[in-house]
């Protein structure tokens, strides 16, 4: 006793000279003040006989002086650049052999002294924030093997009889001392009177909590059942009913506080009555919670969505499950509060707690059991990533059960609380942000008028759930045994930066590129805008060299948004050297094809050998070019189907292009007449044909080409120029429709093929012959 006693002393005496240390320290770091608290620091972790809140003491105090030296790591920064920039001005060191004129070496000399003496405080500062930062790394460890071999102290088996008697006299003890506090208040009250007006007044409040949060819950669920059934649209349902069914964790909440205002603020109870009483209220406080969230995890009505595919009966068995893990989870909650008051011994606390940890562990193992159910998939339909996470949570959950199960019967009394209490509290939070995310889809749905499937597609609340889960992941490290300060040195760790080579990236470094960068890239789209609407428009530039300009300023946007975001944050690309060219090499190698596609979209948009808009034909297939982008262009052909081509098969390929520059092109129209017919003739009314066409060039002329003879007609052709080669085929068909017209009113004929078949053995068709 005594010598715990002295550690106590021992320990205070530390923390006030560590607090009066510190205090210093924030004004200007005295690196021997820091030498010699350091040396003591290190003593006290390597005898190991501090107390938990004396190595916390101490590691605060480290991290103050840390933070004194990352501050100090910055001194003199304008002075050291301005005195490096005069020593890189002075020119490169003469090389061996060779010397440099008295006054320049004088003055590298002194600028030399003065550089090592900006730099002095600078390196003090490393060398003090690199063991301020080491023993902090010390102190968690050991907290962190202490944590550890109390998780795994044994003690004796609760089970053993002879420790029965005395855990029902501890339990005695307690409700005694609560009796006798009360009747010792009772009687110290200078004013009988004034008590039981107390005494009346507390009833009345009592009946009112009482009703509050045993009457009142049953009014919210039949109003729950009412609009859960009969409110329009599957979004009102969700968001309305989870907003109703909130109201019995706010009730309970109102009855506890007036349980407190009775029970706690009335002077009646001692301290252990208190402890009782805050415990009895955190009981049902925990009652409260665990029911409303088991009723939106395990709904009773199918309207509700949930994870889980369960039918009627097993999501009833879940919620008395998730409610009984609640009672259970408050009656620990309790026992914590008067141990706290009391200090029970470990074998006694053991035989307490013993059926809470049994039920608790049948609870949990019955809900991981439901849980692995719902992740089943259907009859024929293969299971989803969902579902296997499903699965593997509920194995998980009855694992735990086992094991907390295992640790309580055998006396591993600090195991069987870190693992039961814990996966009771982490599948609480589970269900709320479960049952958050489902509610404010039905929230963001109604707002923006989506249906069921559009609402469960919507991007926006999963990135709501998404952060909301990330935000969870402290309060789930706290629950399961990290302290205070590991969140706090993790957020440290996190704001210093992630090393990547000889830097770091920082959030703030993050969000000063991210933010540069999106405000260069808005102003690019404005700029793009303004020119595809406002300024291109009104210049001779064809459609092609339009989009080739605006598409070059949206990469060269870019580019410079990349550039500026870096500078800005302060990221020295020179410290990635070894990573960028490491990058390089795998570009070479991996990536050559992108590569080369990326490097020919350029030079398609710098060369325009094609543009939007343009006509072309690339191995076989011919269309409309309708968008180049970085890796490839998109044609649509006349069957309206677009054919993505790599742009490399563009530049190294051949292509043709039928509009390029211009829309004229030339049309051939074949035509063949009877042997017997005056040539002449036949290309007059062709070319009448040709030149009284609307879009047919008259400069040049068309011709008329007399081919040739052919096996059953005298060939001609007409060749025109078009005027717009996109109505090509329109053209050729008017035409023909004309020629076939002017050949019928002249009586020109236009033969067609005709053959005498010959047969050698005619007899052989006669009837009769077979």
């Amino acid at each position: 006793m005594m010598r715990g006693l002295r550690h106590l002393l021992v320990s205070l005496g530390l923390v006030l000279w560590i607090v009066s240390n510190a205090v210093h320290a924030q004004d200007t770091p005295n690196f021997e003040r820091f030498e010699s608290f350091a040396n003591s620091v290190a003593t006290s972790i390597e005898n190991n006989r501090l107390s938990e809140a004396g190595f916390e003491g101490l590691r605060d105090a480290l991290v103050g002086w840390r933070t004194d030296f990352q501050e100090a790591q910055g001194v003199n920064s304008v002075q050291i650049e301005g005195l490096e920039a005069q020593i890189e001005a002075l020119g490169p060191l003469p090389l061996e052999g060779e010397t440099e004129p008295a006054a320049v070496a004088t003055r590298r000399e002194a600028l030399d002294t003065a550089l090592q003496e900006a730099l002095a405080p600078r390196i003090v500062a490393d060398e003090g924030f690199a063991r301020a930062d080491a023993l902090i790394g010390r102190i968690d460890a050991t907290l962190r093997s202490r944590q550890t071999d109390a998780l795994f102290e044994l003690s004796r088996t609760p089970l053993d009889p002879i420790l029965w008697g005395s855990a029902l006299s501890a339990v005695a003890v307690v409700n005694s001392q609560v009796q006798s506090e009360i009747a010792e208040n009772l009687e110290n009250s200078t004013s009988q009177t004034s008590i039981w007006q107390r005494v009346a007044i507390g009833v009345l409040i009592l009946g009112l909590a009482g009703f509050l949060m045993i009457g009142a819950p049953r009014v919210i669920d039949r109003m729950l059942a009412r609009i859960e059934t009969t409110t329009q649209g599957d979004h009102g349902r969700v968001l309305y009913g989870y907003l109703l069914s909130f109201g019995n964790v706010l009730i309970a909440m109102i009855g506890v506080s007036l349980l407190n205002v009775v029970l706690i603020s009335s002077d009646i109870l001692g301290e252990t009555g208190r402890a009782v009483a805050i415990g009895i209220n955190a009981a049902i406080l925990s009652f409260a919670v665990a029911r409303w969230l088991s009723g939106r995890l395990f709904p009773k009505r199918s309207a509700i969505p949930t994870l889980l595919s369960l039918d009627v009966g097993q999501r009833a068995r879940a919620r008395y499950a998730g409610s009984a893990l609640g009672i259970l989870t408050g009656l620990l909650l309790l026992v914590g509060f008067v141990n706290d008051v009391v200090t029970f011994e470990t074998p006694i606390l053991g035989v307490i707690t013993l059926p809470i940890f049994v039920l608790m562990a049948l609870v949990l193992f019955q809900l991981g059991g439901l849980v692995h159910a719902g992740g089943q998939p259907a009859d024929g339909e293969t299971p989803a990533f969902s579902d296997r996470v499903e699965r593997l949570a509920g194995r998980g959950l009855q694992l735990l059960a086992v094991i907390g199960l295992i640790a309580t019967l055998i006396g591993l009394q600090n195991l069987a609380q870190g693992t039961l209490m814990p996966a009771a509290l982490s599948l609480g939070l589970l269900a709320f942000l479960i049952g958050l995310h489902f509610a404010f889809q039905a929230g963001y749905a109604m707002v923006r008028r989506l249906d069921g499937t559009e609402a469960r597609q919507a991007l926006t609340p999963v990135l709501f759930s998404l952060v909301l889960t990330l935000a969870a992941v402290p309060i789930f490290a706290l629950i399961w045994g990290a302290r205070d300060s590991d969140l706090g040195e993790a957020w440290t760790r996190f704001k210093t930066g992630i090393p990547l080579g000889e830097g770091a990236i920082s959030p703030v470094d993050f969000l000063t590129f991210a933010a540069v960068f999106a405000v260069i890239i808005a102003l690019t789209r404005l700029l793009q805008g303004t020119l595809r609407s406002s300024v291109l428009p009104r210049t001779k530039m064809d459609v092609g060299g339009r989009n080739a300009i605006v598409s070059g300023l949206g990469y060269l946007g870019i580019t410079i948004a990349v550039i500026a975001g870096i500078t800005a944050a302060g990221i020295d690309l020179s410290s990635f050297a070894i990573i960028i060219g490491a990058l390089g090499v795998g570009i070479g190698f991996g990536l050559q094809n992108i590569v080369n596609n990326f490097v020919s979209g350029i030079i398609l948009l710098i060369e325009r050998p094609i543009g939007e808009g343009d006509w072309v034909e690339v191995n076989g297939k011919m269309g409309i070019v309708k968008a180049i982008s970085v890796r490839s262009t998109r044609i649509q052909t006349f069957d309206k189907t677009d054919v993505i081509v790599p742009n490399g098969d563009l530049i190294s390929g051949t292509v043709t292009n039928w509009t390029r520059g211009n829309n004229t092109g030339r049309i051939i129209v074949p035509i063949g007449v009877a042997y017997g017919t005056d040539t002449r003739k036949v290309e007059t009314i062709l070319r009448e044909i040709a030149e009284a066409h609307p879009i047919v060039s008259m400069n040049p002329a068309p011709g008329i080409i007399f081919k040739g003879f052919g096996a059953d007609s005298m060939d001609f052709e007409i060749r025109a120029i078009l005027s717009d080669i996109n109505f090509g085929l329109g053209a050729t068909s008017d035409i023909n429709h004309e020629i076939a017209r002017r050949f019928a009113e002249e009586g020109i004929e236009i033969p067609f093929a005709q053959r005498d078949v010959w047969l050698r053995n005619p007899e052989t068709l006669k009837p009769g012959n077979s």
